[in-house]
């Protein structure tokens, strides 16, 4: 098949599309900047120049693909301004849409995140209760209800939520790895807040289910790891996969919550990243633990890699990069 994905300059993108290619489909990436492509492009992958917001671009990209991956959007930065995510996740996601209706595309795949339930009562599936508690995840809400409209209307597609993605390649968890690591790390709170890990190779494999699985269509699921764990045993299984000993100590959480606040207030205006924010604060805040219980059902997905064993390969790519 010839299939488009879009976000394949970033991480699960990235992941996605070499996938994509290895299992011989024939693969175009929406990329903003062709040079941030180049090792797509050396490894066959065509790049097809143009901006999630620009729906002309979006058609052109899209025409002539059987299948699309719709995985691009503006993630949870503090430094963005709030009409940024909606332009990118709502506005940036129905000119896919359109465009894989208007060019008869067999299906399309959009990426939601479990961030639309907000705080959930673990383990939660794709039923639980809508909750966004930022920003962000009301845009990614958004984004996903409006794919929902459009299947519900007719265009055959399937949707996914992800969570907590990590593996060779990842950088949003290198902060977690690098204090831990470097023996600076402090649970913020008392560490009984539940996270739910998913490894890269599992994600992706869920992700080609999705666009494959005759079940898929019209359905919604969530993929995640084989088990959640509190952050305080999250924790302690970085450390062993960095080699150190488990991080103990507490900092309360609500100076933390005043100071994260005050970042933000300075931070913002100017456009620069807070070294601290509140959407940052959530991995402390909020219960993440779900049940791929339907994707395994009806799709057959099961991840194969334990939450150990990916933290081990995460850990040694860090360290391969001298990033820890």
């Amino acid at each position: 098949m010839r299939v488009l994905v879009t976000g394949a300059t970033g991480f699960t993108g990235g992941c996605l599309a070499r996938e994509l290619k290895r299992r011989g489909h024939s693969v175009r990436a929406l990329v903003r900047d062709p040079r941030r492509g180049e090792a797509l492009k050396n490894l066959g992958i065509e790049l097809a120049p143009g901006n999630l917001v620009r729906a002309e671009e979006v058609r052109q990209a899209v025409a002539g693909c059987d299948t699309v991956y719709h995985i691009a959007a503006l993630y949870r930065e503090a430094r963005h301004a709030d009409e940024s995510y909606r332009r990118v996740n709502v506005e940036g996601t129905e000119n896919v849409l359109k465009a894989c209706l208007s060019e008869g595309v067999n299906r399309v795949i959009h990426c939601s995140t479990v961030g639309v339930h907000g705080n959930v009562d673990a383990p939660a599936g794709e039923d639980a209760p809508f909750g966004p508690m930022d920003v962000y995840q009301e845009s990614k809400l958004e984004g996903e209800l409006l794919a929902r409209k459009y299947i519900d209307a007719g265009l055959k597609g399937t949707i996914f939520r992800p969570v907590g993605i990590h593996g060779p390649g990842d950088m949003r968890f290198l902060k977690l790895f690098r204090t831990i690591s470097q023996g600076t790390f402090r649970m913020i709170g008392d560490g009984t807040i539940l996270y739910h890990m998913t490894y890269i190779d599992d994600l992706v494999a869920g992700i080609i289910l999705c666009g494959e699985h005759p079940a898929a269509l019209g359905n919604t699921y969530i993929l995640c790891g084989p088990r959640y764990t509190t952050l305080t045993e999250l924790a302690d299984a970085v450390a062993k996969a960095v080699g150190r000993k488990p991080p103990r100590g507490h900092i309360p959480l609500w100076p933390v919550k005043l100071a994260a606040r005050a970042c933000e207030a300075i931070c913002r205006p100017l456009r620069i990243e807070p070294p601290l924010h509140m959407r940052r604060l959530d991995f402390f805040v909020n219960d993440r633990g779900f049940t791929a219980a339907k994707a395994t059902r009806e799709l057959g997905y099961s991840p194969q890699v334990s939450l150990e064993e990916g933290l081990a390969r995460t850990a040694a790519w860090y360290r391969s990069e001298k990033l820890i």
